[in-house]
């Protein structure tokens, strides 16, 4: 994922990337520019998009607003998931859904020109080759590129000036193209034969600053202010991930982050704001989302777990905690759903049930 907007995928290409793109492979892209995930969401909300097509990741589990989001999913005419292994997404689908099974990294990708290797692209900029050592799970499974080229292909049709086989056969080829429309990767493959891989330019880090005064600046944000709560009832809750768990990917039930062990359903809260609020360690609680669009957007059977945190603030974990999240509330500029900032109440929960 780190590397997918390093090599053009996004919503809103540049028109530089656009030409580069254009003219290495004989067509005028569109300029038009895509959706991201929120639009994509409210795209599915009001019925403008009719089909899901997913390459990887878990998106019903990630997204926020299930209630309203996942109702969304089953209206489409059609999901498709190119996927290593089942999730809920697979269960929360279009009126047609396929789910096509696909090579992981750690499986042996054997092609016509022989064994090959993906790359990836770390937090820190770096990149490096990915070989598969593993024999495959089947003999039938495709990889991805070939997954995509054989979309392409079924897609344009006579209309394609690429040769999509050859792209598949040998998947240094698709790095020869991406080092044509991008100058960063001068030398691509040979760079990833060295053991490590390589660095891509990073001004930050290189503590190269474009600015006017050439520093680094640090710039007001508007908006910071004014979600100040005055209902005293009303918390902050902000969404984590455990020890063991690597986004919606769950390995254990447990924390030691935190000093849980076999559970996720709990809520992180002071002391003071459980007394407060009239309840002890341990007691049950639903979690109800403050909103003033009607919806109601609660999640059960909390149990509160008392932990050093802020006066008005709790944590609880995601994506548990996801269906308290509006579609409607994202950051204006990135459209990142707003996970680490939820107003909500605690209620007592309408049955007490220990979860063991």
């Amino acid at each position: 994922v780190q590397g997918d907007r390093t090599v053009g995928i996004t919503e809103i290409p540049t028109p530089e990337f656009l030409g580069r793109l254009g003219q290495r492979f004989g067509f005028e892209p569109s300029a038009e520019h895509g959706h991201n995930v929120v639009t994509a969401l409210e795209a599915m909300v009001e019925g403008k998009a009719r089909v899901f097509i997913g390459m990887g990741g878990n998106i019903v589990a990630a997204i926020p607003d299930w209630q309203v989001t996942q109702e969304a999913f089953r209206r489409l005419d059609l999901t498709v998931h190119v996927s290593t292994k089942l999730n809920r997404s697979h269960i929360i689908h279009g009126r047609d859904a396929l789910i096509l099974p696909c090579l992981g990294r750690t499986e042996v990708d054997l092609q016509a020109a022989g064994p090959q290797s993906i790359t990836v692209e770390d937090s820190m900029s770096m990149v490096h080759a990915s070989t598969g050592m593993n024999e495959p799970a089947s003999e039938h499974l495709k990889s991805e590129p070939a997954i995509v080229a054989g979309m392409a292909r079924a897609t344009l049709g006579m209309r394609s000036v690429v040769d999509w086989e050859i792209f598949v056969a040998d998947y240094d080829l698709i790095r020869d193209a991406i080092e044509d429309v991008f100058p960063i990767f001068e030398g691509y493959n040979a760079r990833i034969r060295v053991p490590g891989g390589f660095h891509l330019p990073s001004t930050a880090r290189e503590r190269i600053w474009n600015t006017a005064t050439g520093k680094a600046n640090f710039m007001p944000f508007d908006g910071l202010g004014e979600d100040n709560a005055s209902d005293a009832d009303v918390l902050w809750l902000t969404s984590v991930r455990s020890h063991d768990q690597y986004n919606t990917t769950l390995y254990s039930l447990s924390d030691r982050y935190r000093g849980v062990f076999g559970q996720r359903d709990v809520l992180f809260i002071s002391v003071e704001e459980i007394e407060k609020r009239g309840f002890k360690p341990g007691d049950r609680v639903d979690l109800v989302t403050v909103s003033d669009d009607g919806v109601e957007r609660v999640v059960r059977n909390f149990k509160l777990v008392a932990h050093a945190f802020p006066a008005g603030g709790c944590a609880a974990y995601y994506p548990e905690t996801n269906p308290l999240v509006p579609l409607h509330a994202h950051d204006p500029m990135s459209f990142t759903p707003s996970y680490k900032g939820i107003p909500i109440r605690i209620v007592r929960a309408q049955v007490q049930v220990e979860v063991a």
